[in-house]
């Protein structure tokens, strides 16, 4: 095996990005996909994502997709089935499968975390479906030209299998 650019190759197997856009925007995470899951067997999908202060992923669950989160830069409070856990740059935060869970950028920059969701069908139907595409190459995370519309956010969640909640179903 070796590295050529930002592609791992090994002999005899042919490494391609697929042609779609790869950045998103959404609730205020910039989210870059650096692996869909049509380009890992079907195996996982890999995202970067950074995030403004004060925004992050609202409570939610779903089952059947791992989730997991490597803090590249920034602090982050996570909730992970009634626990609050603080997290900064080189941790990593397992979500069990079925776990409420949310995440909150608690710096005062923007904090960047790499997700791993697998298999990650869900999470990629989700991401794309909800967010707005961006031009490739963006790296700012776009102001907000207005609030989210919270029933289509939320109907994308249902379609693809996770379940955003409100703050009155929120288990403390």
């Amino acid at each position: 095996m070796y590295h050529k650019g930002s592609v791992f190759q090994v002999k005899g197997v042919e490494v391609m990005a697929e042609p779609r856009p790869r950045i998103y925007h959404l609730l205020g995470n910039l989210l870059t996909f650096h692996a869909f899951p049509s380009e890992t067997g079907d195996r996982c999908t890999i995202v970067e994502i950074k995030t403004a202060p004060g925004a992050g992923a609202p409570p939610n669950h779903h089952a059947g997709e791992d989730e997991s989160f490597y803090v590249l830069d920034g602090e982050f409070e996570f909730f992970v089935n009634g626990e609050t856990i603080s997290a900064k740059s080189g941790d990593f935060v397992k979500v069990p499968d079925g776990a409420v869970h949310a995440f909150t950028c608690t710096g005062e920059r923007p904090g960047r975390l790499l997700c791993i969701n697998a298999p990650g069908a869900m999470h990629d139907t989700f991401f794309t479906e909800a967010g707005e595409a961006m031009p490739d190459g963006t790296t700012e995370i776009p102001a907000p030209d207005g609030p989210p519309d919270i029933p289509a956010i939320m109907a994308v969640a249902d379609r693809a299998g996770m379940t955003i909640l409100v703050p009155a179903e929120v288990p403390s």
